[in-house]
């Protein structure tokens, strides 16, 4: 069974789409967010505030979170329900 992992100001993800989890400084970071933008392919769920962490799914999505990479990734890594 699929669980919903929190990323931020109550915006969830399924946790079995996540493939990575990864910081938004490096370019060719910066590079694949900006193809996503262009092409419609992707969610800003960061409620205006600086992003600081991208998550791409399975579908080749990117999803922008204010959540840092390691807070998301505990969230995930958690044997909560």
């Amino acid at each position: 069974m699929s669980r919903l992992i929190n990323i931020g100001y109550g915006n969830v993800v399924n946790e079995d789409k996540i493939l990575a989890v990864i910081r938004p400084e490096a370019a060719p970071v910066k590079r694949m967010v900006q193809a996503a933008k262009d092409h419609d392919n992707y969610v800003d769920a960061t409620c205006g505030r600086k992003c600081k962490a991208v998550i791409v799914t399975e579908q080749g999505r990117v999803v922008l979170s204010a959540l840092l990479p390691e807070t998301i990734a505990g969230r995930v890594n958690t044997d909560e329900p």
